[in-house]
């Protein structure tokens, strides 16, 4: 009897045999095709974020609209296409398409889930971010885009053999390939140019949504600018001086309290429904109701509001480029602190006393991912004890700084739930997100009337403290999240936001502030512009960039 053997499939072998030649495919394209099919990828895949805004605005509605699309796709594709012939070489071209895939898949995921627009002030906020901050940000969320829009298309990329060609020839190749896409652009701008025109004359702020080329061109930007000149700052109260003071008073001790993205809306003082602010409602300070920023992100109120020029005679080169608030004082003989468990004081402490409380190591209030704004009282009595006359000093708060609003506040203070306690914003409810954000608002009220205890118990200077945030936040009102959109279309919550004043009974007295008035006059309209003047008429510093007419405490104060 003869027997059968049965043989096991060879199941690799037959992989081998179906999908080997697919996966032994290298084509052999040019660098312009190459460039090509990313501008397209890029153009169809990765700009979901801009077409939104673009059609929220309506430029898309009806059989016009339509054809304002498809312009806008083939523009957009056009101009990728002009830019990539610019940057690649048969040399360059892998590596540099690896690193836009990657950095677009990231900034695709984040522009569509926050509603963030990539302009050069947001790139400077992203690089001065730390890696604390920035991690907060990476969360499995970021997973699927990053796979799709950047690991396999970069797989893609480096599967293909690039072309050789004589350098004369691919010279003149290149030359012809940009002047076409320039061509194209320009047909396809032309093809709805009354559209288009409405468009980008109505709503500038879209082109910072189109990806790759607005963060290129604002990454150029920025190196461009903030790399073309570190001078020293041009001096600003060079002659200041303290006037009026009569021998023996006793030294005053200012504390200025810098906030980090809280936003009026949200401030129990200001009429919210919920009273986020208990403490300082029982303390009962001036509490300025209408507060405009100067920047709707941190690397741009927080100069500005130190400056003499403020949002007013915004200029950002000679804000760089000038000295603060601080150092005005400094050149009055008034000692300055700067303390921060931030990201640092943005040029606004140069050359001073600075305290940085990133890497702090007290138990109580820090982790290793951070501390909590107490952290920051802790060695202020030693520090102030060092300076025997007038002194101001700034504590810059971490405050409400997004998305990871549940570790801005000790489990204490977790009053409203349930709370998102996740940074992934988009994985929560619109009531979780603001549940956790005023839970932090609770722990900026607890901070304050902590300082204020510690000010008020002191009996060997005068003390007054101000408290100013420095932008808002938007907590998903429109689709946006976070801040940072551009000033001109910035909305009110993020440009509006909390200011508090508090005098000690003896300070009052001999500034000779009425704090009656100041509270009757404190609804009024005011700005971050307020900030740098009536610091120095508080602690009457004559400077000839002192303008009355803005300092807050100049209409309630007898001398």
């Amino acid at each position: 009897m003869s027997s059968v053997v049965r043989r096991r499939p060879d199941f690799l072998g037959e992989l081998a045999r179906r999908f080997g030649p697919l996966l032994s495919y290298r084509p052999e394209i040019t660098v312009e095709r190459l460039a090509l099919l990313a501008s397209v990828f890029f153009a169809v895949f990765c700009n979901s974020a801009f077409f939104r805004a673009v059609a929220a605005t309506g430029a898309l509605k009806g059989a016009g609209g339509l054809l304002t699309g498809v312009a806008l796709l083939v523009m957009i594709a056009a101009l990728n296409m002009t830019l990539l012939c610019v940057l690649l070489n048969r040399w360059t071209a892998k590596p540099l398409l690896t690193v836009l895939l990657l950095t677009t898949a990231a900034a695709s995921h984040f522009m569509s889930r926050y509603t963030i627009y990539l302009d050069a002030d947001m790139l400077r906020n992203i690089l001065h971010t730390d890696g604390k901050e920035s991690g907060e940000l990476l969360s499995w969320g970021v997973l699927p885009p990053m796979l799709w829009l950047g690991v396999l298309p970069s797989l893609m990329v480096w599967r293909v053999r690039l072309k050789r060609r004589p350098i004369t020839r691919a010279m003149l190749v290149r030359v012809a390939c940009i002047a076409l896409a320039v061509l194209v652009a320009g047909g396809a701008a032309l093809s709805s140019f009354q559209n288009l025109s409405a468009l980008m004359r109505n709503h500038r702020e879209v082109r910072h949504l189109i990806t790759p080329g607005n963060y290129v061109v604002s990454l150029a930007r920025v190196a461009l600018h903030d790399g073309a000149d570190h001078g020293p700052r041009m001096p600003v109260g060079a002659n200041a001086k303290v006037v009026g003071r009569v021998a023996g008073q006793k030294p005053r001790l200012l504390v200025l309290v810098v906030g980090e993205t809280v936003r009026a809306q949200n401030w129990g003082l200001n009429g919210y429904e919920r009273q986020t602010t208990p403490q300082l409602r029982g303390i009962g300070p001036i509490n300025f109701s209408h507060v405009t920023s100067c920047g709707s992100a941190t690397e741009v109120s927080v100069p500005c509001m130190f400056s003499p020029y403020g949002r007013a005679h915004y200029d950002k080169d000679r804000i760089k480029h000038s000295e603060s608030l601080l150092h005005v004082l400094e050149h009055a003989g008034i000692h300055t602190l700067w303390r921060d468990n931030q990201t640092g004081c943005k040029g606004v402490c140069d050359g001073l006393a600075f305290e940085s409380f990133e890497h702090a190591k007290q138990p109580q209030v820090c982790d290793a991912e951070g501390c909590l704004d107490e952290v920051m009282l802790d060695g202020l009595e030693s520090q102030i004890a060092r300076q025997p006359g007038d002194m101001v000093v700034v504590l810059h708060q971490l405050g409400n700084h997004g998305p990871s609003y549940y570790k801005r506040y000790p489990s204490r203070l977790r009053r409203f739930t349930p709370t998102c306690d996740t940074a992934e914003l988009g994985d929560c409810s619109r009531e979780q997100i603001v549940n956790a954000y005023d839970n932090a608002v609770m722990y900026t009220d607890d901070f304050l009337a902590r300082t204020i205890r510690f000010l008020s118990e002191r009996t060997d200077r005068d003390t007054a403290l101000i408290y100013l945030s420095d932008h808002g936040e938007s907590l998903g009102e429109n689709g946006l999240y976070l801040h940072g959109v551009p000033y001109a279309i910035a909305p009110d919550t993020q440009t509006h936001v909390p200011m508090v004043m508090w005098l000690s009974p003896g300070f009052a007295a001999d500034r000779d502030v009425d704090v009656d008035c100041m509270k009757r006059g404190s609804d009024a309209p005011v700005s971050q512009d307020n900030l740098f003047h009536s610091v120095l008429g508080l602690m009457q510093v004559s400077t000839p960039e002192y303008d009355a007419r803005l300092d807050l405490f100049g209409r309630c104060t007898g001398s």
